[in-house]
């Protein structure tokens, strides 16, 4: 196991080897089941895989999942800051763990939905959210995003159960997929738009290629 310092705009951050890969995207791009394939391929290459899911993954983030998507109503900051728990939470007790086992860690979603989401559909400001979340995580960030993309009337298509978020309206996923463009504009070597209409194999020959 080794540890590595990452360059950030804000500060240098701790990243443990494993490797910790994020999947991104707008509501009913196929983030969870890209992410099932992904793991089964490289758990095919002989690799120890732990798939997360945000917000969950922890007795915590699952509570929380309930109370940020089943809501029927939550104040912006709230939902900022509920996120942003449930995802300390969630680096502390199993992301952290997994690299430092030497495991590859696949996550639907991470703090750049925040970002993408609370900070720039919602308002609140993207470099307030970043801040935010990124003392919570101390260090543990993905080494690899990769943003499914798609068009939001298609991922509003797509999705099989409507949350509260996914119930938010066409031109607030347009705020958002924005948000994930200027993201990989900002950090393309940590940030990669895919397009989200291929299949799924060819998402995940994608991905695969990229890490290698």
């Amino acid at each position: 196991m080794s540890i590595r310092m990452m360059g950030h705009k804000r500060g240098l951050a701790l990243a443990i080897v494993g490797h910790y890969i994020a999947l991104e995207g707008v509501d009913g791009s196929g983030k969870s089941t890209v992410a099932a394939a992904l793991a089964r391929r490289l758990e095919a290459d002989g690799h120890q895989v732990v798939v997360v899911r945000e917000p969950g993954g922890t007795a915590v983030g699952e509570t929380v999942r309930r109370l940020l998507l089943d809501s029927e109503t939550l104040d912006e900051w709230a939902e900022a800051f509920l996120f942003a728990a449930q995802r300390a939470e969630l680096a502390r007790e199993v992301i952290r763990p997994a690299l430092e086992s030497g495991a590859w860690v696949i996550s639907d979603r991470t703090y750049y939905s925040s970002i993408a989401y609370q900070g720039r559909a919602r308002g609140l400001g993207e470099e307030r959210i970043r801040e935010i979340n990124e003392m919570g995580l101390r260090g543990v960030i993905p080494d690899s995003v990769f943003v499914l993309d798609v068009e939001p009337s298609e991922g509003l298509r797509r999705q099989h159960r409507e949350d509260r978020i996914g119930r938010e309206s066409e031109t607030f996923q347009h705020e958002v997929r924005e948000a994930y463009r200027r993201l990989a504009d900002e950090d393309p070597a940590r940030v990669r738009i895919l397009d989200g209409s291929q299949t799924v194999e060819q998402l995940v020959d994608e991905m695969i290629g990229s890490l290698g």
